[in-house]
């Protein structure tokens, strides 16, 4: 899944960085990150710890604390600190001193002999009954809302849940978000999948599953009648050997 690069100021890990963490897994020493946004579909907030498993280019492959799977992460998704660094403040220079002018002093007017004629205040315009009423101003428009919660990025190109059936009557699921390879397969109960597929309500999936465990029913109800005829050939080896004094 091609990362989408972040809107925020924060820088992803430098090369320097990354040099460290592999160090670090080299010399068999814990490597830690922390995850930069919350991930709401595993309920793990923002800062969460992740132990680095391995390192593939610029995706780095974590186990997040309290998860039981092995996730994949880009260099701008993590950070080597549970809070993100302050940002460096920019120091202003000092203002220069502006230059007071100095006040001129104007001369005074002569007083003239002629009064100045006194103005006609300007006449009030009446409004006519026919006059048309000012239409209202319509209020501002309200600010926008705030849009819905981004979806984290490990799931905007959608989640792949494999449930594989072995010939021994063993389940595994695996998950893989987008084109990447799935994480480490976890061992289920063939009864927890049987309820998963039910509840699904799609028949394929649900003739596939009941035929793996009519087919393992066979082979453990087949297994059972051999051992019985195992157990009462021996008996009866036992009886013609007789009882001991």
């Amino acid at each position: 899944m091609p990362p989408r690069r972040r809107s925020g100021t924060e820088a992803a890990l430098t090369p320097d960085d990354v040099a460290t963490l592999q160090a670090a897994l080299a010399s068999g020493k814990r490597a830690t990150v922390y995850l930069r946004d919350p991930m709401p579909s595993l309920d793990l907030p923002a800062g969460t710890s992740a132990r680095v498993v391995r390192i593939d280019g610029s995706t780095v492959i974590v186990s997040p604390r309290g998860v039981d799977d092995e996730l994949p992460f880009e260099l701008d998704e993590i950070r080597l600190t549970r809070l993100a660094p302050a940002p460096k403040q920019e120091r202003k220079p000092a203002p220069q001193p502006k230059a007071v002018a100095k006040p001129v002093t104007a001369p005074k007017p002569v007083p003239t002999t002629t009064p100045a004629p006194a103005q006609k205040p300007a006449p009030t315009a009446e409004r006519s009954p026919s006059d048309p009423t000012p239409d209202p101003v319509p209020p501002a428009d309200p600010k926008p809302k705030r849009g819905a919660a981004r979806v984290p990025k490990k799931l905007q190109d959608g989640v792949l849940v494999t449930i594989h059936g072995g010939p021994e009557d063993n389940w595994t699921v695996s998950v893989a978000y987008g084109p990447r390879p799935p994480g480490k397969a976890n061992p289920v109960k063939p009864e927890a999948v049987e309820r998963a597929v039910a509840e699904l309500d799609d028949s394929t999936a649900r003739d596939a599953v009941d035929a793996v465990l009519s087919a393992a029913r066979t082979a453990v109800t087949n297994r059972i009648s051999d051992l019985n005829r195992q157990l009462e050939e021996a008996r009866a080896a036992l009886a013609a050997l007789g009882s001991a004094d």
